[in-house]
């Protein structure tokens, strides 16, 4: 059965979701079915559990490139030249970032092509050119800059040569072409998605039905998209910041949960879940917001920022009201060893355990300029920040794949937003 909490009964995410089964309900799935045009969000499914939702994959490979007929410039050229003596280390040998972006006058750049990032860069060697005499051929090692490991990098049709420039346009030199960069989507990581223990919803269902038509018109049917909730113990819905499912229902048996529910099975689009350690970290919201402080601190970076990213998907809309500029908060820095580290620290000086105020420097800079908890200018009392003097440094952050956020730029954000740090 389903209770309304807010009247609008057509509002999936503002329902109180329950069932009379030994389990309770965990994820509630709002979306749509088949390939409509302009698509309603409809509830389609209750569920128990979804197997391959939360799974740790194995570290993204470092992949090989090659910059073909080269006239390296800048930082490339000088890593080059120590190359050629033989004495460059691994680090010697580090690049950096590289944007590999199409020539000013060429018609790709014209159309607003911004071309492709190569992240954490290392030469690992370099040869005369056997395309374009005078010219090298230098073979890289690094990642591309994708949002997910599983993302397809287009080759522009128009682009004639490729432009190298490092970090703030730095010229790096310019070559005829590049290989490695561009490529098709890779397959899903995750190939099936299981709905477990799922009271499936009328369009659900719709779903099912057409699995045993083989026809196109069968397969766009069987089309599922949805957005993912996670279910609290009193049947209230979170929506899951990123959360998704989608792919083309293949499969539905009878599930072991009890009588009436269904095992889903659905192909799954290209996408990478999230890690494992985010099933704990919702758990521990289940029964409500946390009331005990640090409890993230005991999480690596990755569900560090896991922590930030469920902290921000439970802040209401209904939110309590900014405190009053003036007003002075304090920070627990004992556990600020890392930037994921900060962001939940400052959610939780901010607006308390499991409190959220930002999960990127952007999302910090949004929160700062109020209706997330404080209003400027008001006062931050930094505690133990010798931890985090130690270990926000310069540098290049391996983990971000970009320069290192140190505390001195972070108090910097802080003074242009008028806040007065006090560090302890």
């Amino acid at each position: 059965m389903t209770t309304d909490r807010s009247g609008r009964a057509d509002e999936p995410w503002q329902r109180r979701w329950t069932w009379n089964r030994r389990v309770s309900p965990r994820w509630l799935l709002v979306g749509h079915t088949g390939t409509p045009q302009y698509p309603d969000e409809d509830a389609l499914a209750l569920c128990a559990d979804i197997d391959g939702l939360f799974i740790d994959l194995p570290p993204r490979p470092r992949e090989r490139f090659t910059l073909l007929g080269c006239v390296p410039d800048g930082a490339l050229a000088s890593i080059l030249d120590v190359v050629s003596t033989g004495t460059a280390g691994a680090e010697r040998a580090w690049l950096g970032n590289l944007w590999v972006s199409a020539m000013p006058d060429d018609p790709a750049a014209r159309r607003g092509w911004i071309g492709e990032e190569l992240l954490d860069v290392t030469v690992l060697d370099h040869r005369p050119s056997q395309t374009s005499p005078g010219r090298v051929d230098i073979e890289l090692e690094g990642l591309v800059g994708v949002y997910d490991r599983t993302d397809g990098v287009d080759r522009p049709d128009d682009v004639t040569g490729f432009v190298l420039s490092g970090p703030d346009d730095t010229r790096a030199g310019v070559c005829v072409d590049v290989t490695g960069v561009f490529r098709e989507p890779a397959e899903p990581p995750v190939p099936h998605v299981v709905l477990v223990g799922c009271r499936a919803e009328p369009s659900l269902l719709a779903a099912i039905a057409a699995v045993e038509q083989s026809t196109k018109a069968g397969l766009r049917r069987r089309r599922v998209s949805a957005e993912v909730g996670a279910v609290a113990a009193d049947g209230s819905v979170v929506r899951l910041v990123n959360g998704f499912v989608s792919g083309t229902l293949v499969s539905s048996v009878s599930s072991a949960l009890g009588a009436g529910l269904l095992d889903v099975t659905i192909a799954g689009d290209a996408r990478e879940p999230f890690p494992a350690g985010t099933r704990g970290i919702l758990d521990l919201w289940f029964a409500g917001r946390p009331t005990e402080p640090n409890l993230w601190a005991r999480y690596d970076r990755t569900l560090r920022h896991e922590w930030a990213g469920v902290a921000l998907a439970h802040r209401r809309s209904d939110a309590p009201p900014d405190r009053p500029a003036g007003t002075v908060f304090h920070l627990d820095g004992r556990f600020v060893t890392d930037l994921e580290g900060f962001y939940c620290a400052i959610g939780e000086a901010i607006n308390g355990p499991g409190g959220y105020f930002g999960w990127n420097l952007d999302a910090l800079d949004d929160c700062l300029g109020g209706r997330w908890g404080a209003r400027a200018p008001f006062r931050l009392v930094w505690h133990d920040s010798a931890v985090a003097g130690e270990h926000l440094v310069a540098g290049y952050d391996r983990y971000r794949h970009a320069p290192a956020v140190t505390l001195d730029s972070l108090l910097q954000i802080f003074a242009e937003h008028g806040v007065e740090v006090e560090l302890r």
